[in-house]
């Protein structure tokens, strides 16, 4: 477990996270990370939740479109 510390940025509030953190996340300077909500409080991800269900509605978009978009394609 990494301890973190609140503190005031500009008339916000924010954390600093270490070197490990970031490592872990896989994250840099300006990526986005999100906060989720679970069964067991608030994690901190750089993925976005529902991407793999928008992925699936494009998909079978792409699908049911096949020709069209091949045509357009062109």
């Amino acid at each position: 477990m990494l301890k973190v510390k609140i503190t005031s940025i500009g008339n916000s509030m924010g954390i600093v996270l270490p070197k490990e953190a970031l490592t872990k996340l896989k994250a840099n300077k300006g990526d986005v990370l999100y906060l989720v909500e679970g069964p067991e409080g608030l994690t901190l991800t750089p993925y976005q939740q529902d991407f793999e269900q928008q992925m699936k509605a494009a998909e079978k978009v792409m699908d049911k479109y096949r020709n069209a978009l091949h045509e357009l394609a062109k």
